[in-house]
């Protein structure tokens, strides 16, 4: 058996992240989800039903979390709110600093894992209100944070 030098093993912290192709377009869709949601709750369309606004704001949220988690070359271990508040925690804390726990909240609407036994509940419009508010407040912070993190990486 040949014994290999412990300085040549490599660990995790040796490995250093790239950024992840496409994350710029993430963050285009995020966007546009956002602004969809929050036009068709203003002029009040009747086609967008409170549960249609929860689903664009929840995938306004996720497309912008990926953005931004894709943008520093890190990924989520699964796509529900909870999982990509997680991944914010570990890789961009300040992001979700007072956040975590409403984004977390919003799973509550859509239990739809288990095909046999979901739960959809729909929410009311203050509800939906107040997470537009969050989305927008959260895709502030995602913003900065992108802008933060290419000024580190010597990008402009």
């Amino acid at each position: 058996m040949t014994s290999m030098s412990t300085q040549s093993l490599v660990t995790l912290t040796d490995i250093r992240p790239r950024a992840i192709d496409d994350w710029p377009r993430y963050r285009e869709e995020g966007e546009q989800f956002l602004r969809l949601a929050e036009r068709a709750h203003e002029q009040q369309r009747k086609a967008f039903t409170p549960t249609i606004l929860y689903n664009l704001v929840a995938m306004a949220i996720e497309k912008l979390v990926m953005a931004a988690l894709m943008r520093c070359g890190r990924l989520p271990d699964n796509h529900t709110l909870h999982d990509l508040v997680a991944a914010l925690e570990r890789w961009l804390p300040e992001t979700v600093r007072g956040l975590a726990e409403p984004l977390c909240r919003l799973d509550s609407f859509q239990d739809i894992c288990d095909p046999y036994a979901g739960t959809i509940t729909s929410p009311s419009a203050g509800e939906v209100h107040s997470m537009l508010i969050l989305a927008r407040k959260l895709e502030e912070r995602l913003a900065v944070d992108t802008v933060v993190l290419s000024r580190e990486h010597g990008g402009s």
